[in-house]
């Protein structure tokens, strides 16, 4: 099923006009120039500098969710957007090289891509993520060349700290989505929604325009709970091409979105694709979000557990021990850059 909306500027080509003051010959340096030239000074929670204490990476991730929105994609002289905006670096969870930003830095970053036509994709990955890919190699080099591995899930967020990445934040895919989408409404970047039951990605939409009434979404599909036929697979590409989305949001669940995105990344002419879950039925109303105070204990499982006991009692149970057992055998360590291509 296709859902269309007029929108009076195209979505995803907007650069955001230069000011005055940036036009001016001794304008200060804009929030971009602080991102793409980041500095290293030390964390404020543990005191200056020492070779045994953790240097804290300063730069656009730190900027809020709206503030680093805005610094993704703007203009500089002629109207072209400046620099690339460096890959975040990366730490080695069990193999799988986890990216470590924060939302602000994530929402920046998607926009840059957007702003440059980049086309790449989005992994928010937690310990069944991590713990899958175990089982899977294809699994992990998915989400090692992804443009964004985000940390969905306290234990990684954790595990960042072991690795001293104290930069890291908390990215879970539900508030990436809503971040996302705000920058999305504001700045006109057109999205196309393909996963959930059916009727569930048009229930997401009309509770995502309760809030966002401006947002821009040029179409929306939900497969069926099979391997789709080469010709409705080439029917779906040839779709969401015509629509020419900004943002393409997959909901199938970890593993099968992320393989998705890597089988279609090439295929898709949309800039951005984001793997985020259980977020379609968490906004559109359908699974209940676990209480906010909860989000930063680690425990967050437990209530989803509670909800959805038949489905997820054997993931957390197989996943969770086996978790905490590999990463106290092979600890969280940083990556040195390069990383692979991302995106392909």
């Amino acid at each position: 099923m296709t859902l269309r909306s007029e929108q009076s500027e195209p979505g995803g080509q907007q650069a955001a006009a230069p000011s005055a003051a940036a036009q001016a010959p001794a304008a200060p340096a804009s929030p971009l120039a602080s991102a793409v030239a980041p500095v290293v000074e030390p964390d404020p929670a543990v005191g200056p500098a020492a070779p045994d204490r953790p240097l804290r990476l300063v730069g656009q991730a730190d900027a809020p969710a709206g503030e680093a929105a805005d610094a993704a994609g703007t203009s500089q002289a002629g109207g072209r957007p400046a620099g690339p905006l460096p890959e975040p670096v990366r730490y080695d969870v069990l193999g799988v090289h986890v990216s470590a930003i924060d939302r602000a830095g994530a929402v920046a970053l998607i926009g840059d891509w957007i702003a440059r036509r980049e086309r790449k994709y989005v992994c928010a990955t937690g310990v069944h993520g991590v713990m899958e890919s175990q089982r899977d190699p294809a699994l992990r080099e998915i989400h090692n060349r992804s443009g964004l591995t985000a940390p969905d899930g306290m234990p990684l967020v954790w595990c960042a700290r072991y690795a001293r990445m104290t930069q890291t934040g908390h990215v879970r895919g539900p508030d990436l989505m809503l971040d996302v989408l705000a920058a999305a409404e504001k700045k006109g970047w057109t999205s196309y929604f393909y996963g959930g039951r059916e009727g569930v990605p048009e229930l997401l939409v009309n509770r995502l325009r309760e809030t966002m009434p401006n947002l821009a979404v040029v179409g929306t599909h939900s497969p069926p709970f099979r391997p789709l036929t080469e010709a409705e697979d080439e029917a779906i590409v040839a779709e969401i091409n015509s629509l020419a989305p900004d943002l393409v949001w997959v909901g199938l669940s970890t593993p099968k979105q992320e393989r998705w995105m890597a089988e279609h990344r090439d295929r898709l002419d949309a800039p951005v694709l984001l793997g985020v879950g259980a977020a379609f039925d968490m906004h559109a109303g359908l699974v209940k979000r676990a209480p906010s105070w909860l989000h930063n204990t680690g425990l967050e499982w437990v209530y989803r557990l509670i909800q959805e006991p038949r489905r997820l009692w054997r993931r957390y149970f197989r996943n969770n021990p086996a978790f905490v057992a590999g990463v106290l055998r092979h600890p969280p360590r940083p990556l040195p850059p390069p990383w692979p291509e991302a995106g392909a």
